[in-house]
């Protein structure tokens, strides 16, 4: 395919999405939307809603629920609710890849009167979600950014949509990630850039940006998003939003588009963003009241576990708090907030460890290899079968190194166990009940500056369950101290987020931190961050 198809196909593709999501704008609205050098966008869909349509959306999940199951709102006016909110958002930040939009709008309907004959069909009933571009749903594409995917509707669907389908949720669109997938930010040549809804010189992180966007802009109440590195956490904390890894085997990854298909080495994991930790609790909940390995052999047969949830509360915990991972410096606000974070707790008598970063960098060495074990032969083959040209960050990664022998990986995969018994060893002689960290050592930040994401990355090597969570935002007291003026980085990627920190324009963005727990123990997990939310918002 020449260079001249490629872009055709591309235009093609876009054409299409800008029609069925122009379809269901407000009348007018493409007059009143902020002009391109308002970099604030955050608002403005909300500013759209009336009061009680604003209260649905800012409210918890569990409450909307409610409301569908009792026939106190529609399924079919929510829907379009969260439709044209979507479009609204799309046309300010770029976040969809895919609008399901009038098949979201008949399955409403078909609901609606479900409902009234026979009650609500499953615990998400009604309620509009939307998915990362990786989840088949028929009669759409699933590109995952890649020209040569495109023009190939599925037909048939991901293990999760069908589950999600059968509860009762309404798929309204898939949304933005990068070419490949394999990067912390959202960028491709066929979809363009998706930009932060609070500064769209920003990135909203990746590799499932354009679910932080709608979830940030009233667009979707619940997006269900795949987790490598960070692709679920690292969105999230770009834009405020809350967002759950569990351990690889616990969701159905079956029928999954992805890169680098077959490996297993660190499998990605399926998870939950919302706006707040009750939601992404509400949607685990549901979908673990299904026997996972019914739909997915990888899967155990582990159904949601309320007793281990509600063990974190009404006791002491021990909690390890790891402030710096030996790397790279976390910035003055997310320091700060960790601190505040940890008083808080301590005031509320629960027993703090301060944790190091022992093993995080031999750890993420080794998922670097991982990441070349085939030579970059996979991606380059998904790329070069269009003729698209490499974003720059995709180059080097499929130019990085040659690919591995069946040798040279088992060393690695060696090396791997032997590192996960070091840390269970480790967590075990602690004895502590969850970790609390940062995210990334910055808050948002400008396009393609992503370097370091250790703090997330290790727990894909470990495969441990982790959450993340808004606590704070940037403030007006994180100036840059005479202690910041004069470090001294440590090395390249240290210097690289030090030069990073830019208070006047990183001021206002939202301060997210990290609960990890141990392996399958995604309950407890995120048991303990509805605790911790509890205590520092106290």
């Amino acid at each position: 395919m020449t260079v001249f198809n490629w872009q055709q196909v591309v235009e093609k593709k876009r054409a299409a999405t800008k029609a069925a999501v122009d379809a269901y704008l407000p009348a007018g609205i493409l007059e009143k939307l902020p002009s391109e050098d308002v970099v604030d966008v955050s608002a403005f869909v909300k500013s759209l809603l009336t009061p009680s349509q604003l209260q649905l959306v800012e409210g918890e999940l569990d409450h909307t629920l409610s409301l569908l199951r009792s026939g106190k709102i529609s399924a079919t006016d929510i829907t379009k609710l969260y439709i044209t909110n979507a479009a609204i958002a799309h046309q300010l930040c770029n976040a969809i890849t895919e609008p399901n939009f009038d098949a979201a709008v008949a399955r409403a309907a078909e609901l609606d009167a479900y409902r009234l004959k026979n009650g609500p069909i499953g615990p998400l009933h009604g309620l509009p979600i939307t998915l990362k571009d990786q989840f088949k749903v028929t009669g759409l594409d699933t590109t995952i950014s890649y020209v040569s995917l495109a023009g190939k509707p599925a037909t048939d669907q991901s293990a999760l949509v069908d589950i999600l389908e059968s509860l009762g949720a309404i798929i309204i669109a898939k949304t933005t990630l990068p070419q490949s997938i394999m990067w912390c930010e959202t960028e491709s040549p066929m979809f363009g850039l998706t930009t932060n809804p609070r500064n769209r010189k920003y990135t909203p992180g990746g590799s499932t940006g354009g679910e932080a966007v709608l979830l940030l802009m009233g667009g979707s109440p619940l997006g269900w998003g795949t987790d490598i590195g960070g692709s679920v956490r690292i969105p999230s904390s770009m834009t405020g939003m809350v967002g759950f890894k569990p351990t690889s085997s616990r969701l159905p990854y079956a029928n999954v588009e992805v890169s680098t298909d077959g490996q297993e080495h660190v499998p990605s994991a399926v998870g939950p963003m919302s706006t707040t930790v009750g939601g992404v609790v509400t949607a685990m909940k549901a979908v673990l009241s299904l026997d996972m390995s019914h739909h997915d052999p990888r899967c155990p047969p582990i159904t949601w576990r309320e007793e281990r949830f509600q063990s974190v509360f009404g006791r002491k915990l021990r909690i390890g708090v790891l402030r710096d991972d030996g790397v790279v410096r976390p910035h003055p606000p997310i320091a700060r907030a960790l601190d505040a974070a940890v008083e808080k707790l301590r005031a509320a008598g629960h027993e703090i460890v301060e944790w190091d970063g022992e093993y995080i960098k031999q750890g993420v060495d080794v998922m670097d290899e991982y990441y070349r074990v085939d030579g970059g032969e996979d991606i380059r083959r998904a790329i070069e079968a269009s003729g698209e040209p490499y974003l720059p960050r995709i180059k080097m990664l499929v130019e990085k190194a040659p690919a591995l022998s069946v040798y040279e990986y088992w060393q690695v995969n060696k090396e791997k166990w032997d590192l996960r018994q070091k840390y269970l060893k480790k967590w075990n002689d602690a004895g502590i009940d969850f970790l609390l960290s940062p995210v990334t050592a910055h808050t948002a930040a400008p396009h393609r500056c992503f370097r370091w994401i250790g703090y997330t990355k290790f727990w894909n090597v470990m495969d441990y369950p982790a959450g993340t969570m808004c606590v704070d935002e940037v403030r007006e007291e994180d100036k840059p101290t005479q202690e910041w003026k004069e470090y001294k980085p440590r090395n390249w990627l240290d210097e690289w987020n030090y030069n990073l920190y830019d208070h006047e324009n990183m001021k206002g963005h939202k301060v997210e931190l990290q609960i990890i727990g141990r392996r399958l123990e995604e309950e407890m997990t995120l048991g303990a961050m509805k605790r911790v939310e509890e205590i520092i918002k106290a």
